[in-house]
């Protein structure tokens, strides 16, 4: 081994950790030391040994731990011989197996000190740099790397060279203020420092223990000039010591007791202070893109005082608060809604009507009133929306219609549904204090359209319901009145939102559950169902052709006649709308898609037959005119929520004391109709020659058929009276005849609902002729004239004219003798 200086002979070493993981031995050697390693004779063959994460500088002792199998062998071959070898640092420090194209081409020639078996099996090994090299030629790779080299000399400034020891100064100083402002160099580091005498050492012994990147430390061993690798090596401090007093300065901006909760929030501070140093707030950035974004919308004055004020108040918060978020949230929701922003309604009537006739057939009143909606838009150029309700039973077309009057007008289409709904906040929104609160859903909804003219659907808006957190139906009030709604207040958005250019339609099953002021507000518009005929042509038109098309077919897949269509409908639905309908022609059309895909043949023209095999035996029938034989027996006509049907009423007289008896799963009002026929006659029995004791001496049975299916209404009250009559004078009814009409005690017939419905259930059962009150007649005008060809209507005033046409002066076969 060299001689070396007197220091060095008494073992003056020093450790200093610079981490967890590894220790540097530092021997504090003279420029006669550094002098004699230096002008050792080195050997132009070389082991070379890779080192990752480190490079080892002339001088310098470096403990590294060794764990590939190449380098274990190296050393221990090199440390039985010479203990000479060369390292150099990898490009990637994550190679395992690095090529010669990985190694940096300027290593340090090493001496090994010693080999240390850690008790982990780990291998340690001590080195110490001596002079640069430069590889020449890779020699061999295996077992380990051998090169050709030839060694770098040190460029040393000339003696005296006042500039060179200002630097070299600097570097002492600042290498003194690192280790007094990092909290993970042992202060013992500074005694080394300030003993070390040479001043290539010093920068050698700087740079291989400074906390600078791998790059820069082997740009560093590259550089031959002392002085220049000094003057580098002083820029690179430069830039730790600012970065450390930086750390330092932030630290004691934010002195707090550190804990669990408080360190989020410290490193919040922290990040803040570097932003503030490097010039860029992300809170004022965050501000200033909000008011960019707000110069483009179209609100109000207020409004935008309102959100200039608002985001104000957002640069005062912290970042790390709840507060912040909740406000940065509102601001967003107020920038999201589209404020004054409008879709232009296309105003041609013949392409608005004929959207509206090839969507839905039918409906002509709710068509006419859209019509008559866009015609004065297009005169007028400025209107407030109407608020129309769609009042029907399940499924004839409300929802739906709504999207074909959006797309008639070229506007955006929302559908909100009501059922269910019992919280007022669904409507107007939270107040934006309350965790996780958002605005209403209509202007949540308004939010996604992102236009303020939209058709809007109301969808079950009979089926609002109410409990502690208020009543939807009174939230609903300002939103779908016109005189109120140019002002809507949201909660959460705390500013008046113009709802008036919205188009609101409204859907609901029954009027009877929606809140009266409600109704007040809305123009109603009554959908009573499609009739046999309708079905049939929505059937064709609109369902075959789309389940067709559902189910991978062609048209010529399948064909349904008319009377096969009516045949369904007839059998195998019982429906107002045409959902059902629609469920059985899917079914005919799977079995139709299975056998098209197993390639069997079928009968493409459905007929009856098939429909049977297909869907099964038929569901429902429906009552056909049982004729006129007997006496008591009248033909009425019901309406129910699947269409019309008609009923008959059955009376019967037996030996007793007057009782009257009602069956059939009856209702109290059609109980009280009988009651009032029943009253009626015994008033008027003299002009019908009817004997007073009749009613003494006879018991009376009405009874309605279908005991299991609830009836009520006043619709039966000239039925009963009739079959009353009949019963109490044995006189036939006359033949096809049916009827239907509220009565009162004093004789008068009041008109009833539902009759579009009831005519064409009459017509389906093959009635000829049907009794209905006068006031009834303008609801016959509505109806289509090819639905009633072949009726005969009778519009009476009072039952003495329903009498005179019902009862036929020909009495029945074996009368009963009445008295």
């Amino acid at each position: 081994m060299s001689k070396l200086s007197d220091k060095r002979k008494r073992g003056f070493y020093i450790a200093t950790a610079l981490d967890e993981n590894e220790a540097d031995f530092i021997p504090l050697i003279t420029d006669e030391d550094e002098d004699i390693l230096l002008n050792e004779e080195i050997p132009e063959i070389l082991p070379l040994l890779p080192l990752r994460n480190t490079v080892l500088f002339p001088g310098v002792v470096l403990p590294i731990s060794v764990g590939r199998d190449k380098s274990l062998k190296l050393i221990r071959e090199v440390y039985a011989g010479s203990k000479i070898l060369g390292t150099v640092a990898q490009r990637d420090p994550n190679e395992d197996e690095p090529k010669a194209q990985d190694l940096n081409p300027i290593g340090t020639v090493a001496q090994i000190l010693k080999i240390l078996e850690m008790p982990d099996g780990s291998t340690s090994v001590i080195i110490q740099g001596k002079k640069r090299f430069e590889i020449n030629k890779i020699i061999s790779d295996n077992p380990f790397y051998l090169a050709q080299i030839s060694s770098l000399d040190e460029i040393k400034p000339k003696r005296k060279d006042n500039e060179y020891e200002a630097i070299v100064g600097s570097l002492k100083d600042l290498s003194l203020r690192i280790i007094n402002l990092s909290s993970n160099i042992p202060p013992e580091a500074s005694f080394a420092v300030k003993n070390i005498e040479s001043s290539a050492f010093l920068i050698n012994f700087i740079s291989s223990n400074s906390d600078i990147k791998l790059e820069d430390k082997q740009r560093l061993l590259e550089i031959s000039n002392l002085k220049k690798r000094a003057i580098l090596l002083l820029e690179l401090l430069a830039k730790e010591v600012q970065m450390l007093e930086l750390k330092k300065d932030i630290q004691s901006k934010v002195k707090v007791d550190i804990d669990q909760q408080q360190r989020e929030y410290m490193l919040h501070q922290q990040m803040k202070t570097i932003q503030n140093e490097l010039g860029g707030n992300p809170v004022e950035k965050e501000v200033e893109e909000l008011k960019a974004l707000a110069k483009k919308k179209k609100w109000s004055k207020e409004v935008n005082e309102h959100f200039i004020k608002e985001t104000d108040k957002l640069i005062r918060l912290n970042t790390a608060s709840g507060e912040y978020s909740v406000q940065l949230n509102y601001l967003q929701v107020l920038l999201d809604l589209p404020w004054n922003q409008f879709t232009k309604d296309n105003l041609n009537l013949k392409r608005a009507q004929k959207i509206l006739d090839n969507d839905h057939f039918g409906l002509e009143k709710v068509k006419e009133r859209i019509i008559e909606h866009l015609a004065v838009l297009k005169l007028k150029g400025d209107l407030k929306s109407p608020i129309l309700c769609l009042v029907g039973p399940p499924g004839v077309g409300k929802t739906s219609l709504g999207k074909s009057v959006a797309k008639a007008l070229d506007r955006e289409y929302i559908r909100m549904s009501l059922g269910g709904l019992r919280d007022e906040a669904e409507i107007r929104g939270h107040r934006k204090t309350y965790i996780g609160a958002m605005p209403g859903r209509i202007l949540q909804n308004l939010r996604k359209a992102k236009s303020s003219n939209p058709v809007f659907m109301l969808d079950e808006i009979d089926k609002v319901s109410r409990d502690a957190h208020g009543d939807p139906s009174s939230a609903l009030l300002e939103v779908l009145d016109p005189e109120q709604n140019s002002t809507f207040h949201d909660n959460f958005v705390d500013v008046d939102y113009d709802l008036s250019k919205i188009m609101f339609i409204a859907t609901a099953n029954t009027l009877s559950t929606i809140h009266l002021a409600l109704l007040d507000r809305m123009e109603i518009i009554d959908i009573s169902g499609y009739i046999q005929e309708e079905k049939i042509e929505i059937a064709r038109r609109h369902l075959l052709l789309n389940n067709i098309e559902k189910h991978g077919l062609k048209k010529t897949d399948l064909k349904l006649s008319k009377q096969v269509l009516d045949y369904i409908i007839e059998n195998y639905t019982r429906e107002s709308g045409v959902r059902q309908l629609d469920k059985q022609l899917a079914k005919i059309n799977r079995v139709i898609a299975g056998k098209v895909a197993l390639e069997e043949e079928y009968n493409v023209n459905i007929s009856t037959a098939d429909v049977i095999k297909i869907l099964g035996k038929p569901r429902y029938q429906r009552d056909k005119y049982q004729g006129n034989e007997y006496a008591g027996v009248v033909t009425g006509l019901a309406w129910t929520a699947s269409g019309g049907e008609i009923l008959f009423i059955e009376s019967s007289l037996s030996r007793g004391k007057g009782k009257l008896t009602l069956t059939g799963n009856l209702g109290e009002v059609m109980k009280e109709s009988a009651v009032i026929a029943l009253e009626y006659l015994k008033a008027h029995s003299q002009s019908l020659k009817i004997s007073e004791e009749a009613f003494e001496n006879w018991n009376i049975h009405i009874h309605v058929p279908e005991g299991a299916i609830p009836k009520d209404g006043p619709s039966a009250g000239i039925t009963m009276a009739t079959s009353l009559a009949s019963i109490f004078t044995q006189r036939k009814i006359k033949k096809h005849l049916a009827m239907t009409g509220e009565i009162t005690l004093r004789g008068k017939v009041l008109p009833v609902g539902g009759i579009k419905e009831k005519i064409l259930a009459a017509k389906r059962a093959g009635i000829k002729e049907i009794i209905l009150s006068a006031e009834n007649e303008k609801d016959i005008d509505e109806i289509n004239k090819l639905y009633i060809d072949g009726l005969k209507f009778h519009f009476v005033e009072n039952i003495e004219d329903v009498l005179k046409i019902a009862l036929l002066n020909q009495k029945v076969s074996h009368p009963l003798s009445i008295s």
